[in-house]
């Protein structure tokens, strides 16, 4: 993985900590490319401390949880001014977004604490070699008393970040989620799950609960000189601070046309442009989309070229709309 130093090289705690803020809710295959495109564009905490939000916002467009790219910004900013990453737990966990998880990673693997990061692949190694089948999220407390065990081990203390890293791998390429290959690995014996024949099961997961549901309306709303209009969303809450097509509050109750009519930015000849579907964490939103052209822009927001619109800090659920609103546009 790009963010892992080579043999013999020293790891760089800054691509250590951009790698865990972006695997946050995301997989490796999805960060990779955003990964590499990142560090191109900020190669070092200083430059990402330097780049207007904006700009970050803009690269980060499509991971999602939007909240990690402003604290992200922000925690560079801190690390900038004080020279560097600390050292310590307690100094990482006071910086922005840096939680009990990510101090531990950055921890051991830059800077060789010896402390064992618990994620999702060590949670699953974990409850699988000591047989916990408490279901999550309850089961948190006996996993990370595991790892702490596995860790208190002295060769694990001796090579805290080797340790880390080899759990996370076990977890990946070997102890997956569904066909774990038991076969092949080195902690075979130990394993209670596996000698319980349950090891396939675990961990065990609390029923999900039904996502509810909420509707939005928003507009595409063009002029003839290619422009879009958008609007930046409040700079706090959900998907603060990104850009997006004009539109209603988004709320459980489906919105009338002559309701939603009343959020529209101008008046126009509006026709209905499509539906689009995201999930969100806690609920799932349903969208309805109008479009119109207009001879001159006017309304909330700024223009901004549709050309260059792959380049806009526009966030996943927004870059389906525009994909449907353009869809209807190249059918007309």
């Amino acid at each position: 993985m790009p963010w892992r130093a080579k043999p013999g090289l020293t790891t760089d705690p800054y691509r250590v900590w951009l790698s865990e803020i972006m695997l946050q809710q995301t997989t490796v295959t999805a960060v990779i490319p955003y990964y590499e495109r990142f560090v191109s564009r900020f190669p070092t905490v200083e430059a990402l401390a330097e780049a207007p939000l904006d700009s970050v916002l803009s690269s980060w467009a499509g991971l999602g949880y939007y909240a990690r790219a402003r604290n992200l910004h922000a925690c560079a900013q801190a690390v900038a001014a004080m020279g560097g990453f600390p050292r310590d737990l307690a100094g990482l966990q006071a910086l922005p977004g840096i939680g009990v998880y990510t101090a531990s990673a950055i921890g051991a693997i830059a800077f060789g604490l010896p402390t064992v990061p618990v994620d999702g692949n060590v949670e699953r190694v974990t409850a699988r070699l000591f047989a916990i089948e408490t279901p999550l999220p309850a089961a948190k407390p006996a996993m990370r008393a595991a790892a702490e065990a596995l860790g208190a081990d002295p060769d694990a203390q001796a090579r805290p970040s080797d340790f880390a890293q080899a759990l996370f791998d076990l977890g990946a390429t070997l102890c997956t989620p569904t066909s774990p290959g038991c076969g092949v690995c080195p902690w075979l014996d130990a394993c209670v799950g596996r000698r319980l024949a349950i090891a396939a099961d675990l961990p065990l997961k609390a029923p999900k609960k039904v996502r509810p549901v909420r509707y939005g309306v928003h507009f595409w709303l063009t002029d003839p000189a290619g422009h879009v209009l958008l609007r930046r969303r409040p700079s706090s809450g959900l998907l603060g601070g990104m850009t997006e097509l004009p539109g209603t509050p988004w709320r459980e109750g489906i919105w009338t046309e002559a309701q939603a009519m009343k959020y529209a930015p101008m008046t126009a000849h509006w026709r209905p442009a499509g539906q689009v579907r995201h999930g969100f964490t806690h609920f799932e939103l349903i969208l309805q989309l109008f479009a119109a052209e207009v001879p001159k822009l006017e309304g909330e927001g700024f223009q901004h070229l549709i050309a260059d619109l792959g380049q806009s800090a526009l966030p996943s659920v927004m870059r389906k709309c525009v994909k449907a609103a353009q869809g209807l546009v190249a059918e007309k």
